[in-house]
């Protein structure tokens, strides 16, 4: 139950949750106009949208960045070794094998169950900004102000897709993570991953499509550069036998293990939508915080000004970069730390109070309406639980009025 003022007359409202009805009952004004829960995580405010010509804010700040790059000089200078511990000097986080393979396991079920339940919920992208609605009838919000949009404002919405709700960032695969960076002249002989599966396997699962180099001893640093003792190809490969000629070797022969791997990981789910929507939430869950512990150590670098992402200590150094001032970079690309939600962007959506009335949302209401990652609002459409951490976002301690009380509302 909440509360609310409208025109002095202060209304207890609440929602059937059985007749799918919003009810009100009449009280005696009070000097307040909005009581809500007390919980301290309410009013999430999300980041806003920026500007073509803003960079993205950094992780670390510039005057940390600059006193580490000033230590790591003076420490070239001094011959001698450095000390180097997982995974900067080549070898595994034995910790976070596991929480690799579980987030490979969880970012497969997530796009399954989002697919799935895409047949039963709709989702709208709008062709001139992009914008994604989740739901049945779009919305009339009027917020699409950019190049070549109409003079109102209004969307022009077409069917939307996965692609959509979970888009996926790729990444260039590096067979040594602690080799030289991709080249301009490699961009297209170097093999492009979405960037969850490749920060995967650099924590340590193997992809037999995209090998890589596992070290058995480390990497010693000496006066700033790396010395590695090992032989540049692997054992298994060194013969020569089921290696294609082009691209990254590849071997011929699947592995039958992981060839069962995935053959138990094929849904075994009936028509339930509420049952897959609701593994899909937490499949969502478990990758962000995998993810997120993940990147605690093997980190991942992105372009200040566009979505490229690279996953590594270093960026690449393809000249592919067309944001702002790229001319100025000679087309190369502004890297900076690297986040969560670069590597899996969460597409804020608005969020439906009431799915079931089908009514699309207007703009005069809009900011008592609140926004969701689309994954977590298309599973929540469908019947999911939505957790703690994204009740501020939905607004549900806001009372949203009828058209015809908005005028009213103090």
């Amino acid at each position: 139950m909440f509360l609310c003022r409208l025109g002095g007359l202060v209304k207890h409202h609440h929602f059937d949750h059985h007749r799918g009805v919003r009810r009100y009952s009449s009280m005696n004004p009070v000097p307040l106009f909005y009581t809500g829960s007390t919980r301290s995580d309410e009013h999430v405010e999300l980041p806003r949208r920026l500007q073509r010509s803003e960079r993205k804010p950094l992780v670390t700040g510039i005057t940390e960045l600059k006193r580490t790059k000033r230590a790591e000089r003076k420490t070239k200078q001094e011959v001698r070794e450095i000390t180097l511990r997982p995974p900067d000097n080549g070898l595994l986080v034995r910790r976070l094998v596991p929480v690799a393979h579980e987030v490979h396991r969880s970012w497969q079920v997530l796009f399954k169950c989002a697919s799935r339940v895409l047949e039963q919920v709709g989702v709208h992208a709008c062709r001139v900004c992009g914008e994604v609605h989740v739901g049945g009838a779009p919305h009339l919000i009027r917020t699409c102000d950019v190049a070549g949009s109409m003079p109102s404002k209004e969307h022009s919405w077409v069917r939307g897709g996965t692609e959509h709700v979970l888009p996926s960032v790729e990444s260039f695969h590096l067979y040594d993570r602690l080799g030289r960076a991709v080249s301009h002249e490699e961009r297209l002989m170097v093999d492009r991953i979405p960037a969850v599966v490749e920060l995967c396997i650099q924590a340590g699962v193997d992809v037999p499509e995209y090998p890589t180099k596992r070290r058995i001893y480390p990497v010693y640093n000496v006066a700033g550069k790396l010395i590695d003792f090992e032989r540049k190809f692997p054992r298994d490969y060194s013969s020569g036998i089921d290696i294609q000629t082009h691209g990254f070797w590849e071997k011929k022969k699947n592995n039958n293990n992981n060839q069962k791997e995935r053959e138990s990981e094929s849904f075994a789910f009936g028509e339930d939508a509420q049952e897959i929507a609701t593994r899909g939430m937490e499949a969502w869950e478990r990758l962000q915080s995998g993810v997120s512990e993940l990147m605690t150590k093997y980190p991942a670098q992105t372009c200040g000004f566009c979505s490229e992402v690279q996953v590594g200590t270093k960026g690449h150094r393809a000249r592919i970069c067309q944001a702002y001032k790229h001319q100025m970079r000679d087309g190369q690309h502004a890297w900076q730390e690297a986040t969560v939600d670069d590597l899996v962007p969460p597409v804020y959506v608005w969020h439906v109070p009431d799915p079931r009335s089908g009514t699309p949302l207007v703009d005069e209401l809009k900011r008592y309406l609140g926004k969701l990652p689309a994954a977590v609002e298309l599973f929540a459409q469908a019947g999911a639980g939505v957790g703690e951490a994204y009740r501020g976002m939905m607004r549900e301690d806001v009372c949203v009025p009828e058209l015809d009380e908005e005028r009213l509302v103090v």
